[in-house]
């Protein structure tokens, strides 16, 4: 039985060397030696398949493709869950025994492999972001600085560009032209990060009119094209997860859990998995409650028992295993689909 079994090989990765866990099969020898880059994928290609397990790292991604090309099945794991299996000191050796011992485990779950092009809408996800928060601190900045001489603007975008010509004509008048030269510059920069961030929306549009999956999920309530685009690239094949709720636990928008003797305390939320696509699905769940203009019986009965946070969070999850329940099912958007457990068959 044994010798039918997938070998496991444990691989702690990095930028220029790489350290191999394995129990050779037949021998029983254990090999825990270093690779250098361009001898990584030569020492798989001239083994049998193997499952080869990883952390979720910078790189794994394109590693994990390469190696699939080879014929191994690719295990990506997070580095938290690996983390409980490093025995003695931490050192690559100590490292990548501690992912083969994680890989051998069913319950450590994994993370999907993602095509090229799955990665690339995340990566512009993630620029996008950045611009985003570049935009925002330098919003904060001249308003600071102006503030400073006097002038004060109200919130929001709309009320900054409105106030901010007339301010910086005003103080033309009693500060050096440098100066307000410069504030200028800042101020037209805003406008080109704008058509920065809306030329990455434009493409993000235009790939979510040809993936069939994401203008699906888009008519789903609180799922905008951030959302849509970031939950299809994210998630990569949503039949790898048994359910909604196991999608949902994946994100992060289920309660910690901690317990002993028996008794079993819920937690806040446990704030796992992929960050954005969390906070984009709270922000779409929030939208969902602002505008509603008739809540849900659910939602109205929620929201007398539980705080607005809660229901908000709440309802994040029912949107995320909405959002796996039709690119699992391969089917539309149905506001008024009843979910049914199938009967048992009779003994």
């Amino acid at each position: 039985m044994n010798a039918t079994r997938k070998a496991v090989v444990g691989v702690d990765t990095a930028k220029s060397v790489f350290q191999v866990y394995t129990v050779e099969q037949e021998t029983g020898e254990v090999i825990n030696k270093p690779l250098k880059r361009a001898q990584f994928l030569q020492w798989f290609a001239n083994r049998s398949p193997c499952l080869v397990g990883m952390e979720a790292c910078g790189g794994s991604q394109h590693w994990a493709r390469q190696l699939q090309k080879l014929g191994h099945e690719v295990k990506l794991m997070s580095g938290k869950m690996v983390k409980g299996f490093v025995c003695g000191n931490k050192n690559d050796a100590a490292d990548a025994r501690a992912i083969y011992m994680a890989a051998t485990q069913r319950e450590v779950r994994s993370v999907a492999v993602k095509s090229e092009s799955q990665q690339a809408i995340l990566a512009m996800h993630r620029i996008r972001q950045q611009l985003v928060k570049v935009r925002t601190a330098q919003i904060n900045e001249l308003r600071g600085l102006l503030g400073e001489y006097g002038e004060v603007f109200g919130l929001g975008r709309k009320a900054f560009d409105t106030g901010i010509k007339g301010a910086l004509g005003r103080l033309a008048e009693r500060l050096p032209g440098p100066l307000i030269d410069t504030l200028r510059d800042q101020w037209n920069e805003l406008a080109r990060l704008d058509e920065r961030i809306a030329r990455i929306e434009a493409s993000l549009r235009a790939w979510m009119r040809q993936e069939r999956g994401a203008m699906a999920i888009s008519a789903i309530p609180g799922v905008g094209l951030l959302t849509a685009t970031a939950a299809v690239a994210a998630m990569g094949d949503a039949k790898t997860f048994r359910s909604g709720r196991e999608f949902a636990a994946w994100i992060g928008l289920v309660p910690g859990q901690t317990g002993s003797g028996g008794k079993v305390r819920l937690l806040g939320m446990s704030k796992r998995g992929d960050t954005y696509l969390r906070t984009l699905l709270i922000h779409g769940a929030r939208a969902v409650l602002q505008h509603a203009k008739t809540p849900s019986a659910w939602l109205q009965q929620l929201g007398q028992r539980r705080p607005p946070n809660v229901v908000i969070v709440a309802l994040a999850n029912k949107i995320a295993r909405t959002i796996w329940a039709v690119l699992a099912h391969d089917q539309a958007y149905d506001k008024d689909h009843v979910s049914m457990r199938p009967f048992a068959a009779a003994t």
